[in-house]
């Protein structure tokens, strides 16, 4: 069967990701704050987050702004927005194919951080849709995030290919009949794309 559309995940694929350990890590370091007070407080707020159930507001409220602090809300959100950057190569593969193939993103992320994103690096310029958790109110590796997915992009699971960084998505996207692609590199992604027919 040939592939006719292509899912993305953005985060640890396209850009870096928006607000995993390691962003978390940096920007709490950069604030002074108690990593194990706000991790305690981050590990209930966040599927809330990610499932567009709650505003980056008033996880920020949960997570931080209960008791005074000596920075802003907005602050603390430039410096959330700041851990974002491109993976130069992947989005350059990603916009070589544009056109060819149907691409949509699949991603996990809230409202606000995914909206910076897809406006800040341009991802509307070549993907076609955002099928993304806080829109979707599901989470990958849910297998039924993929075939919503699949369903918004009236394609086959065998028509449709999944890049994920992380091995339990790419197995998830298996597991309902899509091929996967789990991400290390462009050059490698270049490489098993072809394989399945997509360059």
């Amino acid at each position: 069967m040939t592939i006719k559309a292509v899912f993305w995940d953005i985060g640890g694929v396209l850009l870096t990701n928006g607000w995993d350990r390691e962003q978390r890590a940096d920007v709490l370091k950069r604030f002074g704050l108690d990593a194990t007070e706000f991790t305690e407080r981050h590990k209930l707020a966040a599927p809330e987050l990610e499932l567009g159930r709650m505003t980056l507001a008033e996880y920020m409220a949960q997570t931080l702004f209960y008791t005074p602090r000596d920075f802003s809300p907005d602050e603390f959100r430039a410096a959330m927005e700041a851990e974002s950057q491109p993976h130069e190569d992947a989005l350059a593969l990603a916009r070589e194919l544009s056109g060819r193939w149907r691409m949509y993103s699949l991603n996990n992320e809230g409202h606000d951080l995914n909206d910076h994103r897809i406006r800040s690096f341009g991802l509307h310029d070549f993907l076609l849709g955002f099928f993304s958790s806080c829109y979707l109110g599901v989470m990958k590796p849910n297998p039924a995030i993929y075939r919503l997915a699949l369903q918004l992009a009236n394609v086959k699971a065998e028509e449709a290919v999944m890049i994920d960084d992380r091995s339990q998505n790419a197995e998830a996207a298996r597991s309902v009949g899509m091929s996967a692609v789990q991400y290390r590199d462009a050059a490698q992604l270049r490489e098993e794309l072809a394989a399945l027919g997509v360059q």
